[in-house]
């Protein structure tokens, strides 16, 4: 089977691409002229090249696709140019999707974002029943994606598109090579910068569980339903104490309140707008949400599909483990 993926170069992207090289599917890699392909170097992967915003680019990668994982996203907790990231994540899936639909592609994966659902009111983890609406997101990335997500499951509803929607909720381990929020993180504490935290929670997963999570939906899922493919709720300072016993750094002593730092950041985006910055470690939206942890359950992703994850000491090993051997550590 002819299988399409979109971010097949990123850092979730490449472990479905591996994932379904291993079960045997001739996998098409979308890439844009630009992108960094260190992470598909070596496969078997066709690579072509296309761009989500161009609707044309898309008809020749999609064209003799049995099935499509939609994984690309714009993944950043700050952009200077919001528009930008809106282009990737809500116009750039309509037309993937649209060109899908048009060649008869028989199944899709959409990847979309625990950060599409809502908090529950007594702070339990939320699951895919819990509300949400376009007020609960918090930013431009959360705001993109539930924006995206909506228009898939019209697309569902009302045109008949064969989608199956997934909901990682925060991935560590190899391959990070941008890396991700998440992984700068772990980058800042394994090299011993992070003398403060904040309080805050975090569900986090092995990447390569979330890939396969990706198949296990594609198998298994049913159409229109949406599956949280996650693993282990965990405070910050639970993840810091397990990275300190990983690395031997030490584990930060001080918990900021979050309106003490919250004008300091604001502060650093007004330099990073200045200076033109195309990313911050520390951003408004990002403080904003970690006034709430971030939990989640997998219990239906566990029921449907099979899906397992490994213990989350594992996870973030492998994750300082790469960046190690990558020299993002010295």
């Amino acid at each position: 089977m002819r299988a399409l993926i979109t971010g097949a170069s990123g850092f979730v992207g490449s472990g479905v691409l591996r994932k379904l090289l291993g079960e045997g599917y001739h996998v098409r890699a979308l890439v844009r002229t630009n992108s960094d392909r260190r992470n598909i170097e070596g496969t078997r992967a066709e690579v072509v090249i296309g761009d989500l915003n161009d609707r044309r680019s898309l008809d020749p990668a999609v064209d003799g696709c049995e099935c499509l994982f939609h994984v690309a996203a714009d993944y950043r907790l700050w952009v200077p140019e919001p528009k930008d990231m809106y282009g990737t994540n809500v116009t750039g899936t309509r037309n993937i999707m649209l060109a899908a639909a048009e060649r008869g592609v028989k199944r899709i994966v959409y990847t979309s974002s625990v950060a599409t659902l809502g908090p529950t009111k007594d702070g339990s983890p939320a699951d895919e029943t819990t509300p949400a609406t376009i007020d609960d997101m918090i930013g431009h990335y959360k705001r993109s994606k539930f924006l995206a997500e909506a228009e898939v499951l019209r697309m569902i509803e009302q045109e008949g598109l064969p989608a199956v929607i997934v909901n990682p909720s925060t991935p560590i381990g190899p391959r990070d090579i941008r890396p991700t929020p998440t992984g700068r993180m772990i980058l800042e504490a394994a090299a011993g910068n992070m003398p403060a935290y904040v309080d805050t929670g975090l569900n986090v997963v092995h990447v390569d569980d979330v890939a396969t999570g990706h198949l296990l939906a594609f198998e298994r899922g049913k159409i229109g339903e949406r599956y949280i493919l996650g693993a282990s709720d965990m405070t910050l300072k639970e993840i810091l104490i397990q990275l300190a016993a990983i690395t031997g750094k030490p584990v930060p002593r001080f918990s900021l309140p979050h309106n003490l730092i919250l004008p300091l950041v604001y502060l650093a985006e007004a330099w990073g707008r200045l200076t033109r910055r195309s990313e911050l470690f520390l951003t408004v939206d990002g403080i904003r949400m970690a006034r709430k942890r971030m939990f989640f359950s997998s219990e239906k992703a566990r029921r449907e599909l099979g899906y397992i994850t490994r213990p989350v000491e594992e996870a973030l090993r492998d994750a300082v483990d790469w960046f190690r051997q990558n020299r993002y550590l010295t």
